[in-house]
């Protein structure tokens, strides 16, 4: 194959060799990828209210696990703010769970707050991805 340029006027020929062009267009693809997962995404959240201002929640998570030293190791409940009111630390990888479903109990939340964020972790990464904010039940 071969590529023509034109530099001020000069004709410049250079041959690239199919496998080379190949592997250039498959490097090009990977680099466009925007679907590619870097941080953990939490999928889903379901809130129960327990009594007053004490909360739990089951969290779906979702973690690009590529080795036993990069695993979602975490999610927290915070407000709008970042304003932590509630952290679950994982301590193994989820290599053959994905997605996984975890939950967090006795999460106390003041009374004037009405919506949350939840959002994960992974030891890489840290804090990232697709959070989910959801509307607390009674609130």
């Amino acid at each position: 194959m071969y590529v023509i340029s034109s530099f001020g006027g000069a004709r410049l020929h250079i041959e690239i060799s199919p496998l080379f062009f190949a592997i250039f267009l498959s490097f090009s693809a990977l680099a466009a990828d925007n679907t590619v997962q870097q941080y953990p995404d939490v999928i889903s959240v379901k809130v129960r209210h327990d009594t007053g201002v004490i909360f739990d929640f089951d969290v779906t998570v979702s973690s690009p696990y590529d080795t036993p030293q990069r695993y979602a190791d975490a999610f927290r409940v915070t407000d709008k703010n970042g304003r932590i009111f509630g952290e679950k630390k994982l301590i193994h990888d989820h290599e053959d769970e994905q997605p996984f479903m975890r939950d967090l109990y006795g999460v106390i939340i003041p009374q004037g707050v009405r919506t949350v964020v939840v959002q994960a972790r992974d030891q890489k990464y840290g804090y990232g991805g697709g959070m989910v904010e959801v509307t607390l039940p009674g609130r």
